[in-house]
């Protein structure tokens, strides 16, 4: 059991704390409603986890006369929100935790109720124990003479007494001494297990919270790629100009992200998965997920100011944690799932990275060169390197469609040709098409290959 705490200001230890949970209890006081933590630890659940109980608590507080249909009706709103989400069966029990405001109500109601209900819903997750290990640390702290003791969560995999293990984020490998689970000594811990973990040799003000994992199976990233989707509730836009607190576990970083997805996915079938061989449409910002665009899975690169350790199939979840706690805004902005890791610094791998911008220049007819052949002039500076651009397709403003042959003297004007075309000509001809496009895709992140069509 994790107990997640409830005000606003402490959010980003309510997002690292939810990643290790399996159920979410989410306490909702029946007499104030929905609070802006309350949304937000929603989005949470919405984002991290399949299974939620509601608890309605302080009922003691409502009038003894009207307290049933006073539940009843809360029960009724609050439907109407969860409906809208991903859990609109959800079950909602009202409790009295604390009773004291009403004399009359002198012990805890309905706690018979909510353990029966967490077990009727209880489900068991699959677990991997044949995984590479991975534990989530959430204190750390000495004992004399023993050593420094561990506390968290098998998040993945399993340990053993013996078992070396490492400090991914500080560089250092060391031996598990002993472990206990609920006061009792054990000799393994599996994935979902809560243990306490004792190693010798390991300075316990060196981290407060983290990830230990076995040896050399937790990276630590500049960058990653992500399967990443706008919060509903987030009603700001997400620019990628800016710079995003990203959440990965207890580890909050600033990362700069660069959006990205396929412009072409027929609506109503399944997005393929990110692809190094498939060309991506660049956004400036993160589109909100629904029927109103066909964009399928939205992508983003995810530049971190500073290295951190990240498990390649982490989620993440990106918010204005700097925001107004009392303005009744939600804060959590998108999540994700890591994809793979990249080295923001490595260019020659960032140029596999096949994301353009749409470009189009136009040109004027300067004057009709033959039937099918035209003149054109302001497409290019005089200075332009033509080579980068002959074989290209264009398009006038009659719909004929040709291509650049070459360059025409030493002013930027060049000779498009058009094989269906038929333009007049001679001394008298009128008509005939007076501009010119050419579109093609700028990558952003090569320099050499800088205009495809």
């Amino acid at each position: 059991m994790v107990d997640c705490p409830g005000h606003a200001s402490l959010l980003k230890t309510i997002i690292g704390g939810a990643q290790i949970i399996d159920m979410m209890l989410l306490v909702i006081d029946i007499t104030k409603g929905i609070q802006t933590q309350t949304a937000e630890c929603l989005v949470i659940a919405e984002t991290l986890m399949d299974n939620l109980i509601v608890v309605l608590n302080k009922v003691d507080m409502l009038d003894a006369a009207k307290r049933e249909e006073k539940i009843e009706k809360a029960k009724v709103n609050l439907q109407k929100v969860f409906a809208k989400t991903r859990f609109p069966e959800v079950v909602m029990v009202p409790i009295s935790a604390a009773p004291g405001a009403d004399p009359e109500v002198t012990e805890r109601f309905g706690i018979d109720v909510l353990i029966e209900t967490i077990q009727r819903h209880t489900r068991i997750p699959q677990r991997q124990y044949d995984d590479p290990f991975l534990f989530a640390v959430d204190h750390c702290f000495p004992i004399k003479g023993q050593g420094t003791v561990l506390t968290g969560t098998v998040i993945r995999g399993a340990v053993k007494v013996a078992d070396a293990i490492e400090f991914p984020g500080l560089g250092q490998e060391k031996k598990v001494k002993s472990m206990q689970m609920f006061k009792k000594p054990v000799q393994e811990a599996r994935q979902g297990d809560r243990v306490g973990m004792c190693v010798a040799g390991f300075d316990p003000s060196a981290m407060e919270r983290g990830l230990v994992a076995a040896p050399g199976t937790v990276p630590t990233l500049t960058g990653v790629l992500v399967a990443i989707e706008k919060i509903k509730f987030y009603k700001a836009t997400v620019e990628g100009k800016c710079k995003w607190p990203i959440t990965v576990g207890h580890s909050t970083v600033m990362s700069r992200p660069t959006f990205f997805y396929l412009p072409d996915h027929e609506p109503g079938t399944p997005a393929p998965p990110f692809s190094w061989e498939t060309d991506y449409l660049y956004s400036d910002e993160l589109f909100p997920n629904g029927k109103s665009h066909n964009r399928g899975t939205q992508f983003a690169l995810l530049e971190f100011d500073f290295p951190i350790t990240v498990p390649l199939d982490s989620h993440i979840i990106g918010s204005r944690l700097d925001a107004d706690i009392n303005a009744n805004l939600c804060r959590l902005a998108f999540h994700g799932k890591v994809i793979e890791s990249i080295d923001c610094k490595d260019t020659e791998k960032l140029k596999k990275l096949k994301i353009y911008k749409p470009k189009a220049r136009d040109g004027k007819v300067d004057r009709v060169h033959d039937a099918q052949t035209l003149l054109v002039k302001d497409l290019f500076k005089k200075e332009t390197d033509m080579s980068l651009f002959i074989g290209m397709k264009i398009v006038d403003d009659e719909g004929n469609v040709g291509k650049i042959e070459g360059t025409f003297g030493k002013s930027g004007k060049v000779k498009c040709h058009f094989p269906t075309a038929s333009f007049p000509t001679g001394k008298n001809a009128t008509g005939g098409p007076k501009s010119v496009v050419m579109e093609f895709k700028k990558y952003i992140f090569d320099d050499k290959t800088k205009m495809v069509q």
